[in-house]
């Protein structure tokens, strides 16, 4: 059954229509032509099939070149059998049929196209069934009882020899230095003495330590109270100034002033 060249190139018999980007490569194309038509792969009418595929692969446009060198290649390895077929045998040995070739790489294209096809369906079954990254639960082993061969003296003896753990509490002492009010307010007397006004993050800035800045803050409120230091803020948050206060005051404060 041959291809007739009639109005359209590829129609044979009114029932053979090849439609070349429906076919992954020259395998498919040229196992498709011969599953269609009923042939036994192992006796390829190989005049035949060659026409048919150079008939089908006329169909390649221009703009499908990119991928037509598979099919090209194809076409010229069948009419390279078909010339071997028709050139005269000479001598007695018997020559491999050109043909071989082409039936294995065939027979094996099918059998992974098949396996391949057989994989797709499990696969939309699956996602069918089951979520993406679904595991099937793993049964449990079975259950075996085993005979209890201790007796209570290896259980006491186990018991003994068990030690309790360490509890590693440890006792960790802070241990803080004195900062005397008297101190800090002699400090904030002292510089107010040298300028006019000075900020509070200058008188805590070179102790580095928080309990010594809530002693500052605490002489300066306390001088405030005896009217030795006046407090100013512009606005929340904002830098604390300290300034000389309306009473006149001496230049150290001792323990035994009185409010």
């Amino acid at each position: 059954m041959d291809l007739a060249v009639t109005e359209s190139p590829l129609e044979q018999e009114d029932f053979l229509v090849i439609d070349i980007e429906r076919f992954q490569g020259p395998l498919d194309l040229l196992l498709h032509l011969i599953r269609q038509q009923d042939i036994d792969v192992f006796e390829i009418p190989i005049s035949r099939i060659t026409r048919q595929f150079l008939t089908a692969i006329e169909a390649i446009e221009a703009k499908d070149l990119d991928n037509a060198g598979e099919f090209i290649e194809m076409a010229a390895g069948l009419i390279h059998i078909k010339a071997q077929m028709l050139l005269p045998k000479y001598g007695e040995a018997e020559e491999e049929d050109p043909r071989a070739e082409l039936v294995r790489r065939l027979l094996e294209y099918e059998q992974i196209r098949d396996i391949s096809e057989l994989l797709a369906g499990a696969e939309a079954e699956r996602a069918r069934r089951f979520r993406k990254g679904f595991l099937e639960p793993r049964p449990r082993p079975p259950m075996e009882e085993t005979p209890l061969e201790t007796t209570w003296d290896d259980v006491f003896a186990a018991a003994l020899l068990v030690t309790p753990p360490d509890p590693g509490i440890h006792i960790h002492r802070v241990t803080t230095r004195p900062v005397a009010m008297e101190d800090k307010m002699n400090l904030i007397i002292g510089a107010l003495a040298r300028v006019k006004r000075i900020e509070f993050s200058r008188l805590v800035r070179p102790f580095k330590s928080r309990m010594h800045g809530v002693m500052t803050l605490l002489a300066g409120l306390e001088l405030t109270r005896r009217r030795r230091v006046k407090l100013r803020q512009v606005e929340m948050f904002s830098e604390l100034w300290m300034y000389p206060g309306v009473e006149e005051a001496d230049d150290s404060v001792s323990e035994g002033d009185e409010s």
